[in-house]
């Protein structure tokens, strides 16, 4: 799968740590929906590789609401300087670290 790149307003979720969030755009659901066949970890969550600026970590997706939140650390925050509401660029590969 290729890289998906979009871009997307830091938002706050009162789910599990660390609150911030960047949420996927409706655009890229069905591409994520099909990846995730073959590398989600249950629970519809979607392991992922994600760059934001400079920074690439890897973390999962959560479904939430038809769509996928993607967890802004708080390292990547930091590196950043990224906040709540704040507007980032994303890229992103499904699938866990190491596998092309």
């Amino acid at each position: 799968m290729d890289d998906i790149r979009f871009d997307a307003e830091i938002v706050e979720w009162r789910g599990p740590a660390p609150f911030l969030f960047a949420p996927v755009p409706d655009a890229e659901v069905a591409a994520i929906r099909y990846a995730a066949l073959s590398e989600s970890y249950g629970w519809g969550v979607v392991p992922v590789v994600a760059t934001i600026g400079a920074t690439t970590f890897a973390t999962s997706l959560f479904p939430r609401g038809g769509t996928y939140m993607l967890p802004v650390k708080v390292a990547v925050q930091r590196a950043e300087g990224v906040g709540l509401g704040d507007t980032v660029r994303v890229a992103m590969r499904v699938g866990r670290p190491g596998r092309g």
